[in-house]
């Protein structure tokens, strides 16, 4: 990703509503450029879809939870689809330490939390799990700052 990239990012981030038309105008380039980079950015992964700029409390999920789960160490990997199929698992990273994977779970309260605690248990090759609730988000996903460096000039990258 060049700077020119990051400011096309910063310029859909701005104003996501915005034509290719008027994004390319207030970039000062080409129609043509600005919706070829557009595109080689989304094949390449970075705009991803716009589902996850859903709040998922608008939706009736406003508890969060993170659920530490440890795999059976001999077929544990085929655990990973079975627990991504559950839609109240919104974030799934592999980790290090005690546990093998680390998932963000959304619910609409703690009863529910409960039920999907217990289906995730459930799940063929689950060992065990750990779940904390959260409080309350201080800082949400963000990339914008990391955008801007990309975007400044003096920066090689």
């Amino acid at each position: 990703m060049d700077a020119l990239d990051a400011r096309i990012l910063l310029a859909v981030d701005d104003d996501p509503d915005a034509t290719i038309l008027a994004l390319a105008k207030r970039l000062g380039i080409a129609r043509n450029t600005l919706h070829a980079r557009l595109r080689r950015l989304q094949e390449a992964g970075a705009v991803r879809e716009f589902s996850r700029r859903v709040d998922p409390a608008a939706l009736g999920y406003g508890l969060v939870a993170f659920v530490s789960v440890a795999l059976s160490q001999t077929t544990g990997r085929r655990a990973t689809a079975a627990l991504a199929d559950f839609p109240e698992v919104i974030e799934m990273h592999s980790t290090t330490g005690e546990a093998d994977l680390l998932l963000k779970v959304v619910a609409r309260d703690t009863a529910d939390l409960h039920r999907i605690s217990g289906e995730l248990l459930a799940v063929p090759d689950v060992v065990r799990t750990s779940t904390v609730i959260s409080l309350r988000e201080e800082l949400p996903v963000r990339t914008r700052a990391l955008i801007e460096r990309a975007a400044d000039q003096r920066h090689p990258w």
